[in-house]
């Protein structure tokens, strides 16, 4: 095969002569020598009687002739076996607790409320329920420190509703206190005035507790001030569209559940914190009086 000039001028590789001015030497690879050999060394082509111009040519010139590719050569490659490592151990994570289950954590026969469990039928409302449909503003000049008026605030508690989307009233007529000791509320509930009437209206009524997605910021704090009800959280939205008026419901303060007997679910609640022990003792003035901040009506 052709061959181009020689970089050694006048230098004779066996019997072969070539100087500077020859423009081309014409050199055959010897027989035995295989093709795939071509890219030894200079100093091992000369030894096998090669020209050196032939070990420098290139690789495409000799794999030109066949259609072959270099990792198909005589040449064994090895490359380092791949390190083995003892497997991880798998670890497996348990799903959270969900905040609604289809079951009851446990059968709750009805009792009297204690200060942490509240158990009964409940009451369910929607959203935005304002103050003046909790006690319209007419009923305002009651005066709750007085136990007759304290008793007439409780008759007339949620009687602002529109009988049109609730046909059942939460105080039947004549009754001086609801069937329904735990209401179930949407957002915002409390909304409008902030007259304390509202919260103590609830109170006087015989409602423990009121479940909502959240309060009106004026309300809940009356609500603390009052201690009449407490005002609960729960992490779950709109649970009122999955509860019906007089469902048999159980609030479980300590353990944050609330939970619906007749539907058979559960519903978590968030942590009422600090205002528990004030609701617990009946407002911020018996609260201060019980933990000696005032003194109490005995001592004054």
């Amino acid at each position: 095969m052709p061959l181009g000039p020689s970089v050694y001028p006048d230098e004779e590789i066996e019997g072969v002569t070539q100087s500077a001015d020859t423009p081309t030497a014409q050199q055959t690879i010897p027989e035995g020598i295989e093709e795939h050999s071509v890219t030894i060394s200079m100093a091992a082509a000369a030894a096998a009687g090669i020209p050196a111009v032939a070990a420098r040519t290139s690789k495409t010139s000799i794999y030109s002739q066949e259609t072959r590719s270099p990792l198909s050569s005589t040449f064994n490659l090895r490359f380092p076996s791949r390190p083995s490592f003892p497997k991880c151990p798998s670890f497996s994570r348990s799903p959270p607790e969900p905040l609604l289950s289809t079951a009851p954590r446990a059968a709750v026969t009805p009792s009297s409320p204690s200060p942490t469990t509240f158990h009964g039928p409940c009451y369910v409302i929607g959203d935005n329920i304002d103050t003046d449909q909790i006690i319209p503003a007419e009923h305002l000049t009651l005066v709750p420190s007085k136990p007759d008026e304290y008793q007439k605030l409780g008759s007339l508690a949620l009687c602002g509703l529109p009988s049109s989307a609730y046909p059942i009233p939460f105080v039947l007529s004549g009754a001086a206190s609801t069937p329904f000791p735990i209401v179930i509320a949407g957002a915002n509930f409390g909304c409008g005035s902030s007259r304390e009437h509202a919260p103590v209206a609830l109170g006087a009524a015989g409602v423990w507790a009121v479940v909502a997605e959240y309060y009106a910021r004026i309300f809940f704090r009356n609500s603390v001030s009052t201690g009449e009800m407490f005002p609960l959280e729960s992490e779950k939205t709109v649970i009122w569209k999955e509860c019906t008026t007089g469902d048999i419901v159980t609030v479980d303060l300590d353990e944050r559940w609330l939970t619906n007997h007749t539907t058979g679910k559960e519903y978590r609640l968030k942590p009422i914190g600090d205002a528990g022990p004030v609701i617990e003792a009946g407002g911020i003035f018996a609260y201060a009086r019980k933990t000696g901040m005032i003194a109490s009506a005995s001592t004054a």
